[in-house]
């Protein structure tokens, strides 16, 4: 496999990096973090107005660019790198990617324009109170109810769902698992920011009381999309997680260079040599995990996803909490105050880690995909 990038995608990589050293600053992040809005609108349109980022890897005919998932995942990467805050994970690597595995070419037509042009935010709503990213785990009721469907019961943990302008909701019906589309303004829906560990990505509780929602693709068939959504997903946060791991290895790295301590920098000491060797090595390995699925994901190679998805998702969590660790320790007792960002990325490190399920819960996904 060449997992090496064309020039074309080395310039957009460039490209947003210098973005978001303008627009995603440490006082940025915190300043949006703290306040709770959970992004900048500004910014947002601009990702979407003047990147057209929402939409680049959806087909030109529903409104995107048409570009892969390699694409992609140099977004992602970078926006690991500046702990970008705002809800494009839920709007792109979620919503977007569920309406298209959902098999309704007709929803698909009516949000994903929206969505391509930055108009609007999206979120799926799949987690409950057992916060299970699992069939079994959906248990919100959806009924028929004078021609259209309502929704009663509650999913928490949903990322920027109390943003979001679209939410797409796993319910359950009497033929299983079926997605709803509810606008975010519907009436009985009642939604809550939760407080997190990583103020840098919201979550919200959402409450349906006989919710009006929209049917996605057929009733009690909606699972094995969603599953394949979840997939995709799971590949672009390792790409994420690459990104922050990376950022934080650097920072670590540099100041190692300039503390010094009985005279000498810190990182002309054995330990903290071996320490950074130990972190670059496992960050190499986690960044081949990721590019292998972003690879897997581009070529289309459908029997394959499921496995680099699970492997990629293990492999980048535990790995960039690692990372983030070090970069703590290397920093020493100034790693461990508010004032400096060591923090956000240790934060956004426990956080993702347990993001679309656990590393455990994906280990069994990839047991069980190997057979064994």
């Amino acid at each position: 496999m060449d997992f090496s990038f064309s020039e074309e995608q080395d310039e957009l990589r460039a490209t947003l990096r210098s973005f978001f050293a303008r627009y995603s600053t440490e006082n940025d992040v915190r300043r949006i973090a703290e306040s709770g809005e959970g992004y900048d609108p500004d910014v947002w349109r601009r990702l979407g107005g003047d990147l057209g980022l929402q939409g680049l890897a959806v087909p030109e005919e529903l409104g995107g660019s048409g570009f892969g998932y390699a694409e992609l995942g140099v977004v992602f990467e970078e926006m690991g790198r500046a702990l970008l805050c705002a809800p494009y994970f839920a709007t792109v690597a979620l919503a977007a990617e569920t309406l298209l595995r959902c098999g309704d070419e007709q929803a698909a037509k009516d949000y994903l324009p929206g969505i391509c042009a930055g108009g609007t935010v999206a979120t799926l709503a799949l987690t409950e109170e057992g916060g299970a990213w699992t069939e079994a785990g959906v248990q919100l009721a959806a009924s028929a109810r004078n021609g259209g469907w309502t929704l009663a019961g509650a999913k928490t943990y949903v990322p920027d769902g109390h943003l979001a302008d679209l939410l797409l909701v796993a319910a359950r019906t009497e033929r299983g698992v079926s997605l709803f589309a509810v606008d975010g303004a519907a009436r009985g829906l009642e939604r809550t920011a939760l407080p997190t560990l990583d103020q840098t990505r919201g979550q919200a509780r959402l409450e349906f009381f006989n919710t009006p929602a929209r049917l996605i693709g057929e009733e009690g068939g909606a699972w094995p999309g969603i599953e394949r959504a979840l997939a995709t997903a799971a590949i672009l946060l390792a790409a994420e997680q690459v990104g922050g791991a990376a950022a934080a290895l650097d920072t670590a790295v540099e100041y190692a260079k300039v503390r010094e301590q009985y005279g000498r920098p810190i990182g002309s000491y054995q330990g903290i040599k071996h320490l950074c060797a130990d972190l670059l090595t496992e960050l190499e390995s986690a960044r081949s995990a990721a590019y292998g699925g972003l690879w897997v994901l581009d070529a289309h190679d459908e029997a394959e996803v499921r496995t680099a998805a699970a492997l990629a998702k293990v492999y980048c969590s535990e790995m960039f909490t690692q990372v983030a660790s070090g970069s703590v320790q290397i920093h020493g007792a100034i790693g461990f105050t508010w004032e400096h960002p060591a923090h956000l990325y240790f934060k956004r490190a426990k956080s993702s880690e347990v993001f679309l399920g656990t590393p455990a819960h994906h280990r069994s996904l990839l047991a069980a995909e190997l057979g064994i």
